[in-house]
């Protein structure tokens, strides 16, 4: 396979990834991450860091669809962006003392409970329940359009939102993705945020996660442009398609789909953990 056509195979599948992590708040990292190691055969260090670029891609992509739509909540995504990004730099410095293995086990657990919780339904903001006292203090409450017009939701659950945040901080710094599945485990179930917000809000947030994460990458030279370059420009089409398609699909389908892709990621990772070559 000459370079040309490597490059070529690899924005398509990356397409795949951006559309794929735009629809449900996942990133396309967690999505690139196994394309490029599986099916490329690339170290998991250079995947990582050409997966942490296209997290960036996803969320500028994206979000700024969600923000100018009025999906995304920015005071819930900036307010919770300090967990996010202490964890990332916590996560990063864990990285170089813990096995590859054990955070593959770890993150894999990790996933099939997420993918187990995303199915049931979540507390929705527009239950009559007043919103938690911090909530209110921040002014974090919002609307979101429909076809019926826009509709109010309530805030709660601040406090575990926050801590749930530094664990996917954490995560991102310590496998080089966005995990974004544990920040729309924290917006959707923790805080009770219609599914769409809690997605376009995850993606918002994602970049700047991911940012903190790839400085360290950088410096430690696994960053690959001829590789990061195809990645990134395929997911952040796909990102554009899928933040275009987002209003025409039901909730309960992103949903499913969310479940499904966590849950398979999660046994590809506790497979890669338990013998020993992470994927």
């Amino acid at each position: 396979m000459t370079l040309l056509e490597f490059s070529a195979v690899v924005f398509a599948g990356s397409v795949t990834a951006g559309l794929l992590g735009s629809l449900t708040g996942l990133g396309g990292g967690i999505v690139v991450i196994p394309l490029l190691t599986l099916g490329f055969g690339v170290d998991i260090r250079y995947a990582a860091g050409a997966a942490l670029v296209s997290v960036i891609a996803t969320s500028s992509g994206a979000a700024s669809s969600y923000v100018k739509e009025g999906y995304s909540n920015l005071r819930i995504g900036m307010f919770l962006e300090v967990a996010t990004t202490s964890g990332a730099v916590a996560g990063a410095l864990l990285a170089a003392d813990l096995p590859e293995s054990a955070i593959s086990l770890l993150f894999g657990v990790v996933l099939l409970l997420s993918s187990a919780l995303s199915l049931r339904e979540p507390a929705r903001g527009d239950d009559g329940a007043a919103s938690d006292p911090i909530a209110r203090r921040l002014r974090l409450d919002g609307t979101y359009p429909s076809p019926e017009g826009r509709i109010a939701y309530h805030v709660h659950g601040t406090k575990t939102a926050f801590g749930l945040m530094f664990v996917a901080g954490s995560l991102s710094g310590l496998l080089g993705i966005g995990s974004g599945a544990v920040k729309v485990l924290a917006l959707d179930r923790a805080m009770g945020l219609p599914f769409k917000v809690s997605t376009t809000t995850s993606n918002f947030m994602i970049g700047v996660t991911a940012a903190a994460s790839a400085g360290i990458y950088l410096a430690r030279g696994y960053i690959d442009p001829g590789l990061a370059m195809p990645v990134m420009l395929g997911v952040l089409v796909g990102a554009l398609v899928g933040a275009r398609l987002l209003a025409r699909v039901e909730s309960r389908s992103l949903r499913v789909l969310f479940a499904a892709v966590i849950a398979l990621l999660g046994l590809q990772m506790i497979h890669g953990g338990i013998s020993g070559s992470p994927p």
